[in-house]
């Protein structure tokens, strides 16, 4: 099966980085692949280092790079966190670029069959992991075993919901009379707990309970914070990190991350203000909508 993700702030991402021949880039969310292609197709005797949790996720997109002779990539089953393991392994001490695309690709929301859309009936797992392990935490493990105050907590802090605690209580009451096993269960048990005008809003009503459980599976906020220190570490002078956020709390930690960077007078903002997408991306994107990308040069 062919990727069908749509890579959201191409261009910006990769003139961002201002990268010339010969450049070793990491692009540690590689998803569709999308990012990565576009590098081949600009510079000669590009080495890029794809890190993407899901196995799959190459599966689809390696025969994207079989006409770009001139260039290397190499794939790992990983995460960005640990980055600098993946990079000792290849016996690279410094990159010329990083790039991080946050959140889900269209490729795992649509096609993995581990629960991410509350669109499909599929399994609760919400792990980025193709194939998770007994010892992996599982979305349907936290929403039967997590205490309730646990629940709400991740629901209003990861999700910003505003009805957290309904949605925790009901869940927790559904919970007692029969496990919840699966995305469609969820959905009808949130249904249940919001207010009718909740339901006819902008933004379906169960989007910020599903992205909420997604995070606290991944520990994608942890995750972030460790990714950007080990990137910034690994990069050459003038090197420069770009990455696209998805949501408040993403784009938080990293304004937060460079501006200390840039105020300890090791980096500078490439862009004081998060750019986003263009009139002509948002007609042919609609997942470019919420996307902010910030860019980082170390100095």
């Amino acid at each position: 099966m062919e990727s069908i993700h749509k890579t959201v702030l191409l261009n910006e991402t990769i003139e961002g980085l201002n990268l010339k021949d010969k450049a070793i880039v990491i692009d540690g969310t590689f998803g569709g692949g999308g990012h990565s292609k576009e590098i081949c197709n600009r510079y000669k005797n590009i080495k890029i280092i794809a890190i993407d949790e899901d196995q799959s996720a190459w599966e689809r997109a390696k025969s994207k790079f079989t006409d770009n002779t001139d260039s290397e990539i190499s794939f790992t089953q990983g995460n960005f966190k640990n980055l600098d393991e993946i990079l000792k392994s290849k016996n690279i001490k410094e990159v010329d670029g990083i790039i991080l695309d946050l959140g889900l690709s269209s490729d795992q929301l649509e096609n993995s069959g581990r629960g991410f859309s509350f669109m499909k009936d599929e399994e609760l797992l919400m792990t980025m992991k193709e194939n998770p392990s007994l010892e992996d935490i599982t979305a349907k493990d936290v929403v039967n075993n997590w205490s309730e105050e646990n629940l709400a907590d991740i629901i209003y802090g990861y999700g910003e919901e505003r009805y957290a605690k309904r949605i925790a209580r009901a869940i927790s009451e559904a919970r007692a009379k029969k496990e919840i096993e699966r995305t469609f269960e969820l959905v009808k048990i949130i249904e249940n707990a919001v207010p009718e005008a909740y339901k006819r809003g902008k933004i379906h009503f169960a989007t910020k309970t599903f992205q909420a459980l997604r995070i606290a599976v991944n520990d994608e906020l942890e995750t972030l914070k460790v990714g950007l220190e080990k990137g910034f570490n690994v990069l050459k002078k003038n090197g420069r990190m770009s990455v696209i956020s998805f949501h408040s709390l993403e784009d938080r930690i990293v304004k937060n991350c460079f501006r200390e960077k840039k105020r300890d007078g090791v980096a500078k903002l490439i862009n004081k203000k998060p750019i986003t997408a263009s009139k002509e991306e948002l007609q042919i994107n609609n997942r470019s909508r919420s996307a902010k990308l910030r860019i980082l040069e170390k100095i």
